[in-house]
């Protein structure tokens, strides 16, 4: 499964999106859902991993060079830093034992992440 994730800038959990198959690409996976029509349109930036390079303007990404400058090398833990918060929320809805071994169709898959997100919501 390929669960497209917002969050807040504290690392709360916002929404998830709905399941596609894990074969879709991270990138494909969000414009399919509208996230970066909307980013761009709402003007909100947005970091993310290097799966987004290309994405656009909204979508912040870290260097993707091999021979970084010293400059790349501070944006690029900036960037990590900033991120961080983003992937405590992943490493959140991973943390319910019953999303790491899931074996079943997306749309089930899909309404088992939304009473996941509401659960835990209702729990902090």
């Amino acid at each position: 499964m390929n669960v497209q994730v917002l969050t807040d800038p504290f690392g709360q959990l916002l929404w998830a999106s709905p399941a596609p198959p894990g074969a879709v690409h991270d990138l494909t996976a969000a414009r399919s859902h509208g996230i970066i029509d909307v980013l761009a349109a709402t003007g909100l930036k947005c970091w993310a991993d290097k799966a987004y390079q290309g994405a656009g303007h909204p979508v912040r990404v870290p260097f993707r060079v091999r021979r970084l400058k010293r400059w790349q090398c501070r944006r690029n833990s900036t960037h990590a830093k900033i991120r961080c918060l983003g992937e405590q929320a992943m490493a959140t809805l991973k943390g319910w034992r019953l999303l790491r071994k899931l074996r079943c169709r997306t749309n089930h898959i899909t309404a088992i992440v939304q009473a996941v997100l509401v659960l835990h919501h209702a729990s902090t």
